[in-house]
């Protein structure tokens, strides 16, 4: 049974729609990340299913339980959902210390005892213990998003949503405090869903991925799959594709690029409907004058990053483009000679709609 089902579910403000009609299953025990562009749906989404939001129209199950059905009046408050939200800012109380934030959330445990005991136990997992009696406003950006994750799951949520937990912190603290948060949820005990439009982030810390746009879902499954094959031009773009090129369908296996003319082998199944193949910057190689899936090139722009290049070839007239990303052995590489041909194996061209 899925932990968390919504069915035609649609949030809207006036004329304007958040969520429409969504059907959705989030199994039990799943780490997923929602992925699209910021006022897709993403986060309203998160807020219906933890209470915090009410939907125009549909029903939301936890489990086996109806938490709201719009047909039926069922609106089950936010607090008796047992769904714990790490919001963008954190929402620690600004004048209470680290430990009573955390002891807020354990004020239904009646016996003083157990409590303290779950209240040490939540600073010991989240190694707090030095920074009990520190206000919010003495911690760090990552010290905060720890300790708000630790007054979460002190009340013992049964699901665990984030909504782009790490946007405000640096680049250096963000990869740091990823990677604690992704030691910590591997060992929670529950469903988690994190909301983000960062596809990095999505890709290190989730195992699976549900990709959306404009209120609907585009992709879903395992964050590999929907890397290798995702299938919509959108999902292809939000998941930094850079190289969407438009083709003709000739057969199961084939394309025929427009602006390149020229014919590529594809593993995966092109259906009827497809309008373009993606081919990620860095799956394109050098190729010589007689491989298959060649395409002709000269080189336009470059850029430096500190470990790769950005190259921006175009077709021989000049009429398309192609991006072409070469890794760095040293952060003194020079830029590549740009070959005549650049190929894209068949297994790495991915056919879209």
């Amino acid at each position: 049974m899925p932990e968390i089902t919504l069915r035609n579910i649609t949030k809207r403000w006036g004329k304007f729609f958040g969520v429409d009609h969504l059907d959705l299953d989030i199994e039990d025990n799943s780490f997923i990340t929602l992925l699209g562009p910021s006022g897709c749906g993403k986060t309203t989404i998160l807020r219906m299913i933890a209470g915090l939001e009410t939907p125009t129209t549909g029903q939301i199950k936890i489990g086996d339980k109806v938490v709201f059905d719009s047909e039926a009046g069922i609106n089950i408050p936010a607090n008796k959902r047992k769904v714990g939200f790490l919001f963008q800012n954190y929402a620690l109380f600004p004048n209470m210390t680290v430990e009573q934030n955390i002891l807020c959330a354990l004020k239904k445990e009646k016996d003083p005892a157990a409590r303290k005991a779950a209240c040490v136990e939540a600073l010991r997992a989240m190694r707090l213990e030095e920074l009990a009696h520190r206000l919010p406003s003495e911690l760090s950006g990552g010290q905060q998003q720890r300790a708000a994750l630790a007054r979460i799951l002190a009340g013992k949520p049964r699901i665990l949503m984030l909504d782009e937990p790490f946007s405000a912190l640096d680049s250096y603290l963000r990869e740091e405090v990823e990677g604690e948060v992704g030691g910590l949820l591997a060992g929670f005990d529950g469903t988690a869903l994190l909301v983000t439009h960062n596809r990095d982030e999505a890709y290190r810390l989730c195992r699976e991925m549900i990709v959306m746009d404009g209120g609907e879902v585009l992709r879903a499954g395992t964050t590999r799959e929907v890397f290798a094959d995702p299938r919509r031009l959108t999902a292809a773009r939000l998941t930094g594709c850079k190289n969407i090129l438009p083709c003709v369908r000739v057969d199961a296996h084939r394309v025929h690029l427009t602006g390149w003319e020229q014919e590529l082998a594809v593993a995966l199944p092109v259906p009827e409907n497809c309008t373009a193949v993606g081919i990620r910057a860095h799956d394109l190689v050098p190729a010589a004058a007689d491989s298959d899936n060649r395409l002709p090139v000269r080189v336009g722009a470059s850029s430096e990053n500190p470990f790769d290049w950005n190259v921006i070839c175009t077709s021989v007239d000049g009429s398309a483009k192609l991006w072409w990303k070469v890794s760095k052995t040293t952060l003194s590489s020079p830029l590549p000679e740009t070959p005549a041909f650049l190929r894209a194996a068949p297994e790495n061209i991915m056919p879209l709609v």
